[in-house]
């Protein structure tokens, strides 16, 4: 056995390490399997798109979070950056159906932010990557539905 002033160091130095290490780890990962496409479009024509295209596909519009406007009402002006979080009540109750616990996952994010040049970048991580982690034939299925049904919001967004 170690005299107590020797395990302390070595205490130490195991914490350090654990601290200098983990950080590194953490920040080299990337943060998400998400998809990411420049529309080319104008940030603003997009986001109009966006919505026309999320009625079409007759997904619920959740919430939406506009930081643009919530830094102009404290008198700052940032690029466009909003998030759309989309789900629909059929797809909840599936989704609860399969597994309690995944409807942590809901609603599901489509993220826009404006370019140096005004145009807008869509991201958005597939919902079949969302699911996945719950290993569940159930929510699977209904993750690859939505997968088709996210692209084609974008998709058609895009155009």
């Amino acid at each position: 056995m170690l005299p107590s002033s020797r395990r302390f160091v070595c205490i130490g130095l195991v914490a350090l390490l654990w601290g200098l290490l983990l950080p590194a780890a953490v920040l080299a990962r990337d943060p998400s399997p998400r998809l990411i496409l420049d529309t080319g479009k104008p940030f603003q024509a997009f986001i109009e798109d966006l919505l026309a295209a999320i009625r079409k596909h007759k997904m619920g519009l959740v919430c939406r979070a506009n930081a643009q406007a919530g830094a102009a009402s404290r008198g700052v002006r940032i690029a466009g950056n909003q998030v759309f979080m989309l789900y629909r009540p059929d797809f909840a109750i599936r989704t609860l159906a399969a597994d309690v616990e995944a409807g942590f996952e809901a609603p599901l994010r489509i993220y826009v932010v404006e370019k140096a040049d005004g145009t807008a970048r869509v991201s958005y991580i597939k919902p079949s990557d969302v699911f996945a982690g719950y290993h569940n034939p159930q929510l699977d299925a209904m993750a690859r539905e939505l997968d088709a049904i996210f692209a084609a919001i974008v998709h058609d967004a895009a155009q």
